[in-house]
């Protein structure tokens, strides 16, 4: 048996701008997704799902990924949590040139799935890391990022950027930039996590987000704007300004109001965060839906967001320092 874990992410900046090659600044938290992957004697694959926001399944085939059994649970529900799983399954797999083994998986998640902190690129980073090394293959954390990435490309239909796996499998603050990914130094800031319940369909916000730059020069130059934002907010962090920081924010937020990439649930509950003091407020993730980062030291905005009606729950997220982490001993 190995198990492994991986922590989700906040964008400080540059959702949507990323996949253009623009850079992006997102943060590991501490809220992990962890996979427990057992050999069978058999071939086939069975998953357990569990603590994803959803109410949890059981399914076992043997079959080709598209072959999905029927199960007692909406089966929209059921495809968004077995594609990453299965493809993470399917990379280990491979990567141990045991294509055909048997196996037990269990999937567990602190994290919603689709609300923007980044809960599939945290499933396939541990999922890879865990599967690969109970078929004896040892990968390192910049390793699993690549393969993780390959994933999520295939999954959102090319749609992926890197910025979500290789801040998962590395843990911290890191830069995205096309192909460059970094680590880099970043204050333990005071995130605050809002969450309306929902989700967001990536690859249909990144379709649109792409539609509307090709049809119209202002959209693309809004994604430029984005990218300079970013490069800003780098200064900013390297001087620990959290105020600008904030500011920075509250800019990008409205960029990616102006790309349709918000939702009136999200925009309700950015409001309710500046207007309780907070640094900054913006969505994270690819839109929608999902949730919101503020930034704010006191308790002011968490108990604002609690008695915002668009808001399910608010958290405050530590920045996460370790990336994909042995559970196993």
């Amino acid at each position: 048996m190995a198990v492994s874990s991986a922590p989700g992410k906040v964008y400080l900046f540059g959702e949507h701008a990323v996949v253009y090659g623009e850079p992006a600044v997102p943060c590991a938290i501490e809220r992990r997704a962890r996979v427990e992957a057992t050999q069978r004697s058999d071939s086939r694959v069975r998953v357990h799902a569990q603590d994803l926001y959803l109410n949890g399944f059981s399914v076992e085939y043997a079959g080709p990924a598209d072959d999905r059994p029927t199960v007692a649970t909406d089966q929209s529900v059921l495809d968004l949590g077995m594609r990453y799983i299965d493809g993470a399954i399917d990379r280990a797999r491979d990567l141990a040139d045991q294509p055909e083994v048997g196996l037990d998986v269990t999937v567990e998640s602190d994290l919603p799935l689709g609300a923007g902190l980044g809960s599939s690129a945290a499933v396939v980073v541990a999922g890879i890391d865990a599967t690969a090394r109970e078929l004896g293959l040892e990968l390192d954390s910049e390793e699993v990022a690549n393969h993780a990435y390959k994933v999520e490309h295939e999954v959102q239909n090319g749609e992926a950027s890197r910025a979500d796996t290789f801040c998962s499998a590395t843990g911290g603050a890191a830069k995205v930039e096309g192909d460059s990914c970094e680590t880099i130094d970043a204050p333990n800031l005071p995130f605050v996590v809002g969450y309306d319940g929902g989700t967001g369909n990536t690859g249909e916000l990144v379709a649109g987000v792409r539609a509307l730059r090709e049809e119209y020069d202002f959209a693309a130059s809004t994604v430029e704007s984005i990218g300079d934002l970013v490069r800003r907010g780098e200064h900013a962090l390297d001087a620990g300004d959290v105020d600008e920081l904030g500011r920075l924010m509250d800019v990008n937020h409205g960029l990616l109001s102006a790309l349709g990439v918000s939702a009136r649930s999200l925009d309700a509950m950015v409001w309710a965060a500046r207007e309780a003091g907070a640094r900054g407020a913006k969505l994270t993730g690819s839109g929608g839906g999902g949730c919101i980062v503020a930034l704010d030291e006191t308790e002011d905005t968490p108990t604002a967001l609690g008695y915002t009606p668009e808001c399910e729950r608010a958290f405050r997220a530590e920045l996460d320092t370790e990336g994909v982490r042995r559970e196993d001993g």
